[in-house]
């Protein structure tokens, strides 16, 4: 299965579109994930209705009417990924031992793990896909692989790329390409 990856698009508010040839990836795969922040319903519409199936989480940039969940799964060719944003760490707020808000870089990789590994199986690789950051990241934490496919549009100043993954998932196994513009 081919998987398009993508995050923190932020359209309108940081830019005026997903640019072309991400687009264009969008609409090539089988399926596509989105990390949060679309930045408004009408960037959730546009990348919807390109995509033949899409898993989407609710980031910290969008609007209300972005109605969509804090953490999502996708199980494809014997990997799950497990989608959230990255700026909350769930599982800490759900067992009170903190409100789970994430402050740095260990704190991110500690919230995507951990939900990644609340929503694993245990029969499949599991791959825990984040935003947030704006960096690309292909890391692997207390045996949880970690992706973040950056900012699609380039969000955080006009020297910021836009980047994206793509990943061909099979037979347990995942292949992960950056894409940058």
């Amino acid at each position: 299965m081919d998987i398009a990856i993508l995050s923190d698009t932020q359209v309108p508010q940081q830019r005026e579109a997903l640019p072309d040839p991400f687009r264009q990836r969008v609409a090539a795969a089988d399926h596509v994930v989105h990390a949060g922040d679309f930045g408004s319903v009408a960037a959730l519409d546009a990348i919807e209705s390109a995509a033949t199936e899409l898993t989407a989480v609710y980031g910290n940039a969008d609007p209300a009417a972005v109605d969509l969940p804090p953490v999502a799964s996708l199980s494809a060719g014997g990997v799950t990924l497990v989608v959230s944003h990255g700026m909350v760490n769930f599982v800490e707020r759900a067992v009170g031992s903190t409100e789970g808000v994430v402050f740095g870089p260990s704190d991110w990789f500690d919230a995507v793990v951990d939900i990644a590994q609340a929503r694993a199986d245990g029969e499949s690789a599991v791959v825990g896909v984040a935003g947030h950051t704006h960096e690309v990241v292909d890391e692997t934490h207390d045996g949880v692989r970690v992706l973040n496919p950056g900012t699609a549009t380039g969000v955080g100043g006009d020297e910021a790329p836009s980047t994206m993954l793509t990943a061909e998932v099979a037979d347990g196994a995942i292949d992960v390409t950056t894409h940058t513009l």
